[in-house]
C-alpha cells in the first residue's frame, strides 16, 4: 500500500441568531450537540466536555463501513472559543487527523461563528472536500435548531 497525506484548511463561517453563551452550549452538552451533530442514523456519541475530555461518535449507513470520530478538547474559553484535535476512522483504518478552531464572538443580537479545520487526509481514504461538505450540513443543522428556538421565544 502507498502511503500519501493531503493537508487541508478550510474555514467555515456562519451567523447565528442565537448569543454566543447559547452557540457555546450546543456544543457543551451532550444533549444539545446531539440534536445536530452526526450524520448516521444510531450512531452513539458519549461526551467529556472539559479540556483534557474526550469525545466519541460511531456511526455509519445501514450495512456500510462505520466511522469512528475520537476528539480531545485541547482550550475552552466558555462563550468564546473551543480548540480541539480529533481523528477519524473508517471501520479500522485511520482517514484523518485534524486540528479545529471554533470561535464565537458576539454581533448585534446574535453570533458570528468562525470554524477552521486543519487536517492531514491519509493515505487517500478521505476526501478534504467531502468533509467540508459534511461539516457546513451539520452547522446547517444547528442554525436551523437555533432559528426555531428563536422563533418559538
Amino acid at each position: 500500500m502507498e502511503r500519501s497525506v493531503k493537508h487541508t484548511t478550510f474555514v467555515i463561517e456562519r451567523f447565528y441568531q442565537a448569543s454566543p453563551a447559547r452557540v457555546f452550549k450546543a456544543f457543551a452538552t451532550a444533549e444539545e450537540k446531539r440534536k445536530w451533530f452526526g450524520c448516521h442514523e444510531g450512531g452513539t456519541h458519549e461526551l467529556d466536555f472539559r479540556v483534557g475530555g474526550h469525545e466519541t461518535y460511531r456511526g455509519g449507513p445501514k450495512g456500510g463501513p462505520v466511522y469512528t470520530n475520537e476528539t480531545r478538547f485541547q482550550d475552552i474559553v466558555p462563550d468564546q472559543r473551543i480548540v480541539y484535535t480529533y481523528d477519524m476512522h473508517r471501520d479500522e483504518a485511520r482517514i484523518s487527523v485534524s486540528l479545529v478552531t471554533i470561535e464565537l464572538r458576539a454581533e448585534g443580537k446574535g453570533t458570528r461563528f468562525v470554524f477552521t479545520e486543519q487536517g492531514a487526509f491519509l493515505d487517500g481514504h478521505d476526501d478534504p472536500a467531502q468533509r467540508e461538505h459534511g461539516t457546513k450540513i451539520g452547522l446547517d443543522k444547528l442554525g436551523e435548531g437555533l432559528a426555531r428556538e428563536a422563533a418559538a421565544a
